[in-house]
C-alpha cells in the first residue's frame, strides 16, 4: 500500500478526495486540518474528526495563528461575508469579487507545504487533496495547474519527492457529491460553510455550492 497524509477542511472535496485515495489503495497514515482562527474552525475540526474516526484514521490539528494575523480582513475572519443568490454562481464578475473576500494569501501552498513536512517524516509519498473544477475559476490555487506546479517544487523541497493528488480536481461539485454517494462518503458529517454558527448560514458561497449539487 502507498502511504499518504490527506489535507481534510471537513467539507465535501476533503471528505470525497479522501475516501477516492482508500478505494484506489493509498493508506492514510494521518489526516491533517488548520485552524488559523478563521470563524468556521471549529465546525471544520469537529467535520474533520468525525470523518477522521469514521475512516479510522489518526487526525492532527495544527494550529497557524499568524496566518490569521495576516489575513485579519478576510471575511473568513471577520466582519460578513456577502450574500449570495444562486444566479450569482454563474455570475464570473461577481464570483471573482466574492473570491477576494475570503482570499487568504498563499494558505494552500503553505498548507500543502507543511503537509509535505510530515508526508516525509511519516515516509509517506502522497499528499491527498479536496480540489474541484469549479472553484478552481476563481480561485487559482485550487487548479491543476498549481498542483503540477507545487509537485514540481516538491521534486526539490522533499528525499522522497512527496506529490500532491487531488481526486475530485476535475471534478464539479455535482460529480463530487455523486461520487461520494457511489462509494458511500458519510456525507452528512462534513461542514461546508464559511460561517461557525450552529447551523449552515445558506447563502455563503461554500454554502450555495453544496446545495445546488446536493
Amino acid at each position: 500500500m502507498n502511504p499518504a497524509v490527506v489535507l481534510l477542511s471537513g467539507g465535501l472535496d476533503s471528505a470525497v478526495s479522501l475516501a477516492l485515495a482508500l478505494k484506489a489503495g493509498l493508506r492514510i497514515k494521518r489526516a491533517l486540518t488548520f485552524d488559523y482562527g478563521h470563524k468556521a474552525v471549529q465546525q471544520e475540526i469537529k467535520a474533520s474528526r468525525a470523518i477522521s474516526r469514521y475512516y479510522k484514521i489518526p487526525h492532527l490539528v495544527i494550529k497557524l495563528s499568524w496566518l490569521g494575523q495576516l489575513a485579519a480582513q478576510c471575511g473568513l475572519m471577520q466582519g460578513r461575508l456577502a450574500v449570495l443568490t444562486a444566479q450569482d454562481l454563474s455570475n464570473k464578475k461577481r464570483m471573482r469579487q466574492a473570491a477576494r473576500a475570503v482570499w487568504v494569501p498563499n494558505r494552500n501552498a503553505l498548507f500543502i507545504n507543511i503537509a509535505a513536512s510530515l508526508a516525509e517524516s511519516l515516509e509517506c509519498r502522497y499528499i491527498i487533496t479536496g480540489f474541484n473544477r469549479e472553484e478552481a475559476q476563481t480561485f487559482p490555487d485550487n487548479s491543476a495547474g498549481f498542483v503540477k506546479a507545487v509537485n514540481k517544487m516538491l521534486t526539490f523541497s522533499t528525499l522522497n519527492k512527496v506529490k500532491v493528488i487531488s481526486y475530485t480536481a476535475g471534478m464539479t461539485k455535482p460529480d463530487i457529491v455523486r461520487a461520494g454517494l457511489r462509494i458511500k462518503v458519510p456525507l452528512n458529517l462534513a461542514w461546508s460553510c464559511y460561517q461557525g454558527g450552529a447551523k449552515p448560514c445558506g447563502v455563503c458561497e461554500s454554502c450555495l455550492r453544496r446545495a445546488r449539487a446536493m
